[in-house]
């Protein structure tokens, strides 16, 4: 007759938190990765197509993610002045010359 849940919460994802793809610039802080993301769109004026980035500081826990590596981030809490991503999956590994 009852019907339990026993948690809610893992049901559904905590709030709206974006996604996005993006490649390693650098490495060289601990546990901290900056992440350049590409996006096309569409200029409101003329119509043509630009090309914007935006840089962000996201947090790697294990220091797996290496300069030229395709990087999923996701948004967090803040977990420091500049950071507000994480790193959620290495999506593919940078060739090494």
């Amino acid at each position: 007759m009852e019907s339990k849940k026993e948690n809610p919460a893992a049901e559904q994802e905590r709030g709206n938190r974006r996604k996005m793809v993006g490649v390693v610039t650098s490495d060289k802080m601990d546990k901290t990765v900056v992440v350049m993301v590409t996006r096309r769109v569409r200029d409101a004026k003329f119509g043509k197509f630009v090309t914007k980035r935006a840089k962000y500081k996201a947090h790697s826990s294990d220091n797996g993610a290496h300069v030229g590596d395709k990087v999923l981030i996701i948004e967090s809490r803040p977990l420091s002045k500049e950071k507000r991503w994480r790193v959620i999956e290495l999506i593919e590994k940078a060739r090494r010359v």
